[in-house]
């Protein structure tokens, strides 16, 4: 079955005669062409049954909301019986009993309407609350005001048995209902209908419209059979007909956004106080009078749930900005307000105490598995760190991998709930494991401002991340260092002189300081791969020859590997095979290219070149600083990178030279 209904050349052809029929008609109202039951019978029924029909075959021919136009056409189908059973039996007769045959008829097509619409709301559409009480209020305003205008007369012109009379008001009063009910589909479509909601509506509201008028000038004496009037109900229907042939469109809730939230509810509520201030000069039916009572209650509910809906989304948007997205703890700007508050009610009896903690080794972890990987880390860290700290305290995460907790410290001391969040941030499995460094500040003993906490927290968690580095990064240092220096003992010097002007650069570049701890260590150990690398290459006094330098470009893997078997220096390994590439891509041993070259490995290629044309080999004498320098910037953009040349020209050039900066651990 297919969701969107298809007419084919034969279907567009029968609605071709369907409209010439519909038009030949309408001539025949206005300019009172031709006359008798060939057009009030046939015709007229026909164009409606013609309605009814497209119904049936759009429910036939596709699945989707098969039940509800089954049920539209039905309704259509009652009212051609009801047209043909008064125009060819009830017209002729000298009495019409009240209720007849056709008011059955046209009973059925009211009740079909009703459920139809609501059948094809219920499918297409989701709403809020708001919006139904938005499609109430327009309703019971449009009712209102119709009631006022064209109810009172037809009421006050019905007269005769109680029958007859219910009989005579159950038309205007199904009419109202009707028409309210295409108001309120509207309303609950955010005032956007899709187009066959569109026609449907308009059909609906066109045949209300129709028979509001045709009984409020039978009720003044005034209709006369054969006018334009007369053509609105088949038109009508048609509208209907062809709404069935529009593809169902389903929508979202929708958005009812700006001037459009007050503007129906205004309008609607002003129309109705209006009715009853008019009630107080002229009286008004009772019916009208209760409708606008309604209306003016609904639009005041409306107005107390557009409050609270506000309120909610306040407390939203208030909740979405104090809290990380990704882990759902607090965020920074919450740490902020609440250190504010919790320090003004720090004593020494009750102190506060603030806890920042960094994640040690995420960036490998990130770099290792990728950022998606890392997220969702970060994510369970989060929440094994919120558990700890709960009904002790609060956790938040301020960005990156740093995470920090406020607490009062209470009977059981500091140092448990530090440890155990310390461990909760802490996951290792294989090729990785991640830490934490934290500092811990104490208040009001230590600090008594809030910023004032978090910086002291800070400079401590950096001491503490720094001595843990020492202690595993500068052992494995150290050995190898050890190695290279016992193997060639110029070799050290050279290193030691990179690592400095690699430092140097990566301050002026504004690298963080876990950034500068790798870059100082690969400037250290960019050459440990040489320790493979025969002496004779190494010293040899004149150029290489290829063999020769394909063996000597191996260094940077050989190094990569000897680097990944101590886990404190798995960063440095990737700065290390990187150091040797090019910045047009003609480097090795990966050929990489521009960006994709790791900017620590940049910066030591720059340093590492300059350092050896300085210096005295076994091939060749040193050159100046300045000669090597103009070189250096006249390899900018195809050797290097422009801007890491830029920072060490700039560095080189400074007051205080690159030899004061001293290496990382």
């Amino acid at each position: 079955m297919k969701d969107t209904p298809r007419l084919g050349r034969a279907g567009w052809a029968l609605w071709v005669l369907v409209g010439v029929a519909m038009a030949a008609y309408a001539a025949h109202t206005a300019f009172g062409i031709g006359s008798g039951w060939v057009w009030e019978g046939l015709i007229y029924s026909g164009l409606i049954g013609c309605a009814a029909i497209s119904c049936f075959a759009r429910a036939v021919q596709v699945r989707r909301e098969r039940l509800a136009w089954s049920v539209m056409g039905v309704g259509l189908a009652a009212w051609m019986c009801g047209e043909l059973c008064w125009t060819i039996v009830l017209n002729y007769r000298d009495t019409v009993p009240v209720p007849s045959l056709a008011d059955a008829f046209y009973w059925i097509f009211y009740v079909a309407s009703y459920v139809g619409l609501m059948l094809l709301l219920r499918s297409r559409m989701r709403f809020r609350g708001s919006q139904w009480l938005d499609g109430a209020i327009a309703a019971s305003a449009v009712a209102a005001l119709a009631g006022a205008i064209a109810f009172e007369p037809i009421v006050a012109a019905t007269v005769g048995e109680p029958v007859a009379v219910a009989v005579n008001l159950s038309y205007p009063i199904a009419d109202l209902l009707l028409l309210s009910l295409v108001v309120a589909s509207f309303a609950l479509s955010g005032w956007r209908p899709d187009r066959g909601s569109a026609l449907i509506g308009l059909g609906m509201g066109l045949m209300a419209v129709g028979d509001g008028i045709y009984l409020f000038q039978s009720a003044q004496g005034t209709y006369a059979e054969g006018t334009l009037l007369d053509a609105m109900w088949p038109a009508a229907a048609l509208l209907v007909g062809a709404a069935a042939w529009q593809p169902a469109v389903r929508s979202a809730v929708p958005r009812i956004e700006g001037w459009r939230v007050v503007l129906i509810p205004c309008l609607a509520g002003l129309a109705a106080i209006g009715l009853l201030a008019y009630d107080h000069f002229d009286q008004l039916h009772d019916g009208a009078l209760v409708l606008a009572t309604v209306t003016v209650l609904l639009v005041t509910a409306r107005m107390a749930l557009t409050f609270i809906e506000n309120q909610q989304m306040l407390r939203h948007s208030e909740a979405e900005a104090n809290t990380d997205a990704l882990t759902t703890l607090h965020n920074r700007r919450r740490l902020m307000n609440d250190l504010e508050r919790e320090l003004t009610l720090a004593s020494a009896e009750e102190p506060r105490m603030l806890v920042l903690f960094d994640l040690d080794g995420f960036k490998q972890y990130n770099d290792a598995f990728g950022h998606l990987a890392g997220d969702g880390l970060l994510a369970r860290l989060g929440a094994r760190l919120e558990a700890v700290v709960e009904s002790k305290g609060s956790a938040y995460r301020l960005g990156g991998d740093e995470f920090c907790v406020l607490f009062e410290p209470g009977t059981a001391g500091v140092e448990p709930l530090v440890a155990a969040c310390a461990s909760a941030l802490t996951e290792s499995g294989e090729g990785f494991t991640i830490g934490a460094s934290y500092g811990a500040v104490m208040a009001p003993d230590e600090v008594e401002d809030a910023t004032e906490a978090l910086q002291l927290a800070d400079r401590r968690m950096y001491a503490q991340k720094a001595g843990g580095r020492m202690s595993a990064g500068r052992q494995s240092r150290d050995v190898l260092l050890s190695t290279l220096t016992e193997r060639e003992p110029n070799l050290g010097e050279h290193l030691h002189d990179v690592a400095k002007l690699a430092l140097a650069v990566g301050r002026e570049l504004q690298m963080t300081s876990e950034d500068l701890d790798e870059i100082g260590r690969a400037a250290e150990l960019h050459d440990v791969g040489k320790v493979a690398i025969p002496d004779a290459i190494l010293n040899k006094p004149g150029p290489l020859e290829e063999a020769e330098w394909a063996f000597m470009r191996r260094h940077t893997i050989i190094g990569e590997r000897i680097l990944l078997s101590a886990p404190a220096l798995r960063p440095v390994a990737r700065l290390v095979r990187s150091s040797h590439e090019r910045w047009d891509g003609s480097g090795y041993p990966d050929g990489l290219r521009g960006e994709e070259i790791p900017l620590g490995a940049r910066i030591v290629a720059v340093c590492d070149a300059f350092d050896a044309m300085t210096t005295d080999r076994p091939y060749r004498r040193r050159v100046s600083d300045d000669e090597a320098l103009a070189e250096i910037e006249a390899n900018a953009g195809t050797q290097f990178d422009p801007r890491v040349v830029a920072a060490f020209a700039r560095v080189l050039r400074a007051e205080s030279p690159a030899a004061e900066v001293t290496t990382a651990a």
